[in-house]
């Protein structure tokens, strides 16, 4: 039934496929025929040298292309008729095992479609994914420095908590005293370890990866050398640009597992609900402490995945790519814990115990005795407590810092692709900038606009919804209300434009394979050079390429060093994590 369905849909597709390509032409015949009858008439008009030079008529059969003009009387305004041969090796060389690479990145969500636009995110805006990627690191180092000077039991078993929820919507809450008994009583002692161990699982190497890798890095570097060795060899449709601007695939794929996130939502929502048992909370009442699940439905440390109204729905999406969405707030629940901690810590460093003012000493080093952290709901509240004068800021310490020094590599890694992808086909002949190039501009172009759009989508959201709950006068209500409505068209257009651009990087590498570039507008790079000076270069055997070479050589090792250099900071980042 479903072969029937799709021998329908082919039949159905069928004319349109013919209509596009109804105005076929070949250029390299009506280039012949055309130098041929110029030869006869001795009329050198319309014919150029590799460099768009006029002929002259003593010298008409070492043309090698002639005017746009020229090209367009002669040979119409059609596209090469394409060569389905050429089709299927160019697309299976250059741009299927980059498809198949996609299958190795984290996902995770609760839901398909969530997953399909994570990937859609990614292909859409290789910096967005990489930028989520650096900062989900960055931040990890963060709260980890910030926890090293720290002399308190269960520190160790925090910093690993807060790192493992990074792919969660983390909240913090204190109500009812929830997060200063889980940090300050022994009772809650057992909860730290046990969660920690919950959320130790890895998402890392496995043979699948291993392979998938492996083959887009072996048949990129065989298709490049089979390129490099024979330039001129359907030089119009070749795929080197499009294996290029492909490339920061592979440092994506390699960065994310080597950080391993912990984005299952399962499994995540699995590993806290179990911990759950283990908690308990501080009471007034003559038995001191009870089980938190048994005061009520709330927690200290709880991922919210189910809220009303999020700051950004996008915080709610467990695959890494949305970190951009969630570092802020994250940031600012993981330095809220510190906080506890580092009161609770300056305490205990001073010999001050919850209740009471004799300090019981023990005879272990660095232990603090059970009795010296117990308290009632007052007293746990009051050891673990800013000081009044403290204000708290809605945004975490560096978080700004952090974000743009995230930006940076993948940034570089962006454009080093790109612009590798350009070069080559810049410096194809006819140089200059044309359709293939535009092509790939635009991509990184709309890539890098994705990425700002999103990324201040997540500023402005945190912004209104840390600002949301305070008193405030009716004209801040209205900068609140609209400063929302900012953030939710800034994410709604960039997840279109992301689509837009997915579509477009796989449908311009088809366009060039199609050889729908192939035609006297594209060949003769008019964009670059405007129709008045503009040529088509037919003729290639007798051309000294090696310019063209050279650009080649060139932009492979600008993305192969970028994306090198990017999986090597990725490697050093990793190494200070303990994860």
């Amino acid at each position: 039934m479903r072969d029937t369905k799709k021998i329908r849909l082919f039949l159905l597709l069928l004319p349109f496929l013919k209509g596009a390509y109804a105005s076929n032409i070949n250029i390299t015949d009506c280039f012949m025929k055309f130098m041929n009858n110029a030869n006869q008439t001795l009329n050198a008009s319309g014919l150029v040298n590799v460099n768009g030079g006029n002929v002259p008529s003593s010298d008409i059969m070492n043309a090698v292309g002639f005017t746009y003009e020229t090209c367009l009387s002669q040979c119409g305004s059609g596209t090469q008729n394409p060569t389905w041969a050429n089709i299927s090796q160019q697309f299976g060389a250059w741009l299927l095992p980059y498809l198949a690479l996609i299958s190795q990145l984290p996902f995770g969500a609760r839901h398909r479609v969530d997953n399909l636009m994570s990937a859609i995110l990614i292909v859409g805006s290789p910096v967005l994914a990489g930028y989520s990627m650096i900062l989900t690191i960055l931040n990890a180092n963060w709260i980890s420095r910030r926890f090293d000077n720290l002399s308190f039991p269960n520190t160790k078993s925090a910093v690993r908590i807060l790192i493992s929820l990074q792919q969660s919507p983390l909240r913090i809450s204190n109500e009812d005293s929830l997060l200063s008994s889980l940090v300050v009583l022994p009772d809650n002692d057992e909860w730290w370890p046990t969660t920690a161990d919950f959320l130790d699982y890895t998402h890392t190497w496995s043979i699948a990866s291993v392979t998938t890798i492996a083959w887009v890095v072996v048949a990129y570097l065989l298709t490049v050398a089979s390129s490099l060795s024979d330039v001129s060899s359907n030089i119009n449709s070749n795929g080197q640009g499009t294996g290029s601007v492909w490339l920061w695939l592979i440092p994506i794929v390699i960065g994310w597992l080597q950080l391993s996130p912990k984005c299952d939502y399962t499994r995540v929502r699995k590993a806290m609900d179990n911990a759950d048992a283990t908690a308990f909370v501080a009471t007034d009442g003559s038995d001191g402490v009870v089980k938190a699940s048994d005061h009520s439905e709330k927690r200290a440390v709880s991922i919210d995945t189910d809220m009303e109204n999020p700051s950004s729905p996008d915080e709610m999406l467990t695959p890494p790519v949305y970190n951009y969405a969630r570092a802020i707030s994250w940031s600012r629940s993981a330095e809220d814990v510190f906080n506890a901690f580092r009161i609770a810590s300056n305490n205990a460093k001073i010999h001050k115990p919850v209740t009471g003012t004799t300090w019981k000493n023990s005879n272990k080093k660095n232990f603090i005795e059970p009795s010296n952290r117990r308290g009632n709901v007052s007293e746990v509240n009051a050891y673990c407590k800013l000081p009044r004068y403290t204000r708290r800021s809605p945004w975490a310490t560096g978080m700004f810092f952090r974000m743009f020094v995230a930006s940076l590599l993948p940034l570089a890694l962006q454009w080093a692709t790109t612009g590798a992808a350009v070069l080559v086909v810049y410096f194809t002949p006819t140089t200059g900038l044309g359709c293939r190039s535009l092509g790939y501009l635009i991509y990184g172009a709309l890539a890098t606009i994705i990425w700002a759009m999103l990324v201040m989508s997540s500023i402005l959201s945190h912004y209104a919804s840390s600002y949301s709950d305070r008193p405030r006068s009716p004209f801040s209500s209205i900068t609140i209300r609209l400063v929302k409505a900012a953030s939710n068209l800034l994410r709604w257009g960039g997840k279109l434009v992301a689509i837009v651009n997915a579509i477009w990087i796989i449908a311009a590498g088809m366009l060039q394979f199609t050889s729908v570039y192939d035609n006297c507008y594209c060949n003769s790079s008019v964009l670059g050079r405007g129709a008045q000076y503009a040529y088509d270069v037919i003729l290639f055997d007798s051309l000294d390429l090696s310019q063209t070479k050279a650009a080649w050589f060139g932009a492979l090792a600008l993305a192969g060093t970028t994306s090198l250099g990017f999986i090597f900071y990725m490697s050093l980042l990793t190494d200070l994590v303990p994860i």
